[in-house]
């Protein structure tokens, strides 16, 4: 007869097989190695009768686990702990993640895989370049990447030379660290900084002012920060904005940019676009860059979105010399 306390982790899961029933089992076999599977069928096998109590406290156990799993998957450990403390009280939260992280092995710094990489870099730009390296070790490539190409010039390489050359770190080291970590990231998420700003909040606001209201604050950006200036411009109007043009302005625009480019960007342009642009064409025209587009075969998204953006620079230029008007909020735009 099994009992409770005498259980290993392979005789829990058969257990659990067991209670599921068949048509469960064979579910959850679909997802197991051909090792796991013939060492669990063994564990069945070898099941012969278990007391109704382990049963439950097996089905109660995994319950647990798969809400903790699951807590951890929507904001990390601590996150977790909070509310299985809440259900079950803290000493059977402690139970539920001391047997969840060892049964399914979660990685140090779980819950900053979770967090945005420039609040990370935030805390730990300022740490031994050995610190860095142990977190950025422990997240996902593309989150490390991002953090490590903010950091200063002259400490990535050092960075990740001290990645590479990582070997083993103690684990009382590591829990150190990230006990530390998920103490500052917790206490920034209470505060409950919400984004706002930015480029893209800033171009919204200008595509709905008059166009001297822009033209004003636009000039005035150029002299203070240029970078900044033309990254706000490029946004401002987009390829797909064509369709706001009036037909003059767009045939005026045809005969303007390069045909290569217009078939580029037109090849992956939703039809609202291709119908305004082919309709300000003549019918021979439009009907040799469908021919021409259909022949084109597969295309770079690079080199379309090079293309378009070609386009729109020039759809900006003639604006800015008064060959054509961009319809914006305000009344300078309108014409009599």
């Amino acid at each position: 007869m099994v009992r409770q306390q005498s259980l290993t982790g392979k005789q829990k899961a058969a257990i659990l097989l067991i209670s599921l029933g068949p048509d469960v089992s064979a579910q959850v076999y679909k997802h197991l190695t051909e090792e796991e599977i013939e060492k669990l069928s063994l564990e069945i096998s070898s099941v012969q009768k278990v007391e109704s109590n382990t049963k439950e406290d097996v089905l109660d156990q995994f319950h647990q686990l798969a809400l903790a799993q699951d807590y951890i998957a929507q904001g990390g450990i601590g996150y977790a702990k909070t509310v299985l403390e809440k259900a079950f009280g803290k000493q059977e939260a402690d139970g539920i993640i001391n047997r969840l992280t060892s049964s399914l092995q979660v990685r140090p710094f779980d819950f900053a895989r979770k967090a945005d990489p420039q609040q990370i870099l935030n805390f730990i730009q300022n740490e031994h370049p050995q610190t860095i390296a142990l977190v950025l070790s422990y997240l996902d490539a593309e989150q490390a990447g991002q953090i490590l190409s903010e950091l200063p010039t002259d400490m990535q390489a050092d960075i990740a030379k001290r990645i590479a050359l990582m070997d083993s770190t103690s684990p009382e080291i590591i829990s150190q660290v990230e006990q530390i970590l998920e103490r500052k990231i917790s206490s920034s998420i209470t505060e409950d900084y919400t984004q706002t700003g930015g480029i893209q909040s800033v171009v919204e606001v200008l595509n709905g002012v008059d166009r001297s209201t822009e033209r004003t604050i636009l000039d005035a950006l150029e002299i203070q920060d240029p970078e900044l200036s033309d990254e706000i411009k490029k946004r401002m109007f987009v390829f797909e904005d064509i369709v706001i043009l009036d037909n003059r302005a767009i045939q005026r625009v045809i005969r303007e940019v390069d045909n290569d480019d217009l078939r580029l960007s037109l090849k992956v342009a939703s039809d609202e676009v291709k119908e305004i642009v082919f309709k300000n064409m003549s019918q021979r025209m439009a009907d040799t860059f469908k021919e021409e587009m259909e022949y084109m075969g597969p295309v770079r998204l690079r080199d379309v979105e090079e293309a378009q953006t070609r386009i729109v620079t020039t759809i900006r230029r003639l604006e800015e010399i008064g060959e054509i008007v961009i319809a914006r909020g305000g009344g300078d735009d309108i014409i009599v």
